[in-house]
């Protein structure tokens, strides 16, 4: 099998932008990634850093007056250019969607069950008693406990751990390719988190999805990804599988990430902060946009920066990891 019929999402140059006065910013600045059928790729980094409008620019839903460029290949398809008709046949159907917070997601004066249905009848062109029995089977797959007895009842009705897994029943109701998970564990307490990550490796594993995960907590990074994608600023600055990422950071960047992370086995230990903030889109530096944040900053750091190999099948976007790879006149990077 030719390994690129396993690609089921491919970013080539994803480019998001805002106009804000005069001039357009990237939001998103030429990001290039792959994820595989039965894969998770984490897409990890601070608030502002472009992962969300990540997830939105390759589901066709970035709000006016933004505009994307570059190619999304779903299956080898370029969907960057159809129009909303076509994206709403694929939407629900080929990739789906869960948001961080269930209940401003769901609608508030639909029943569980209906709004599970909805998918059904939309892209599965399925009978009313058909879509509803395998509603019903979804909302038993996903651990709705009496799924039955609360198929009528209303999302309110439901603690946010079960309005949570009903979002995930909706975007698998129709066995999509591709699942798109926006921080959704965020508002849930540890146990139930543990609770829904596991259950969306268990669906993955069943379903043979690619699974574009994204979050801050590199706890749920290491509990659920095969990949881990570091975003900073708009730009991915490191691309590692998640067992290299843990053992040898390379970026800054996210060396930072894990030197936040609070030590549960150490009783004296002094919590660091990245210091500074993410950059606003009309305020990036011009070289490294890690650079007035970062404690490595060397000479070098004012020049734009490639993404290059740290060893194989690990890359970073930092001349002193990559032994000074950075961008020359008529050569500046935009693969992420």
């Amino acid at each position: 099998m030719d390994p690129d019929d396993e690609i089921v999402l491919r970013l080539d140059g994803l480019r998001t932008e805002f106009r804000i006065g005069p001039a357009w910013h990237a939001a998103v600045d030429g990001v290039s990634l792959e994820v595989r059928r039965g894969e998770t790729l984490a897409l990890v980094g601070e608030s502002g850093c472009g992962k969300s409008m990540t997830a939105l620019s390759v589901m066709g839903l970035v709000p006016p007056p933004g505009r994307v460029s570059g190619r999304v290949l779903l299956d080898g398809a370029d969907i960057a250019d159809l129009p909303e008709s076509g994206m709403d046949r694929l939407r629900g159907g080929r990739m789906a969607m869960i948001f961080q917070e269930p209940m401003t997601s769901l609608n508030p004066v639909m029943t569980v069950g209906a709004q599970v249905m909805e998918a059904l009848l939309l892209h599965r062109g399925l009978s009313r008693a058909a879509a509803a029995a395998k509603a019903l089977a979804m909302l038993e797959e996903v651990k709705i406990p009496s799924a039955a007895s609360r198929f009528h009842d209303y999302p309110h009705q439901f603690s946010g751990g079960m309005r949570q897994r009903v979002m995930i029943a909706i975007a698998l109701a129709c066995e999509p390719a591709l699942l798109l998970a926006d921080e959704p564990t965020t508002a849930l307490d540890v146990t139930i988190q543990a609770q829904v990550l596991g259950l969306l490796a268990d669906l993955r594993a069943r379903h043979g999805m690619a699974v574009l995960f994204i979050t801050h907590n590199m706890g749920v990074v290491a509990q659920i990804a095969d990949r881990v994608a570091v975003m900073y600023a708009g730009q991915i600055v490191e691309q590692a599988g998640v067992d290299a990422i843990f053992a040898r950071p390379a970026h800054p960047y996210t060396r930072a990430l894990f030197a936040a992370i609070p030590r549960m086995d150490l009783d004296d230990q002094e919590l660091l902060a990245i210091p500074g903030r993410v950059p606003g889109l009309d305020a990036m530096p011009t070289g490294c946009r890690f650079a007035p944040r970062c404690p490595s900053v060397q000479p070098g750091c004012d020049a734009p920066q490639v993404l290059a190999a740290v060893a194989a099948g690990h890359s970073a976007r930092c001349h002193v990891a990559t032994g000074g790879h950075v961008a020359t006149r008529g050569h500046v990077a935009t693969g992420g």
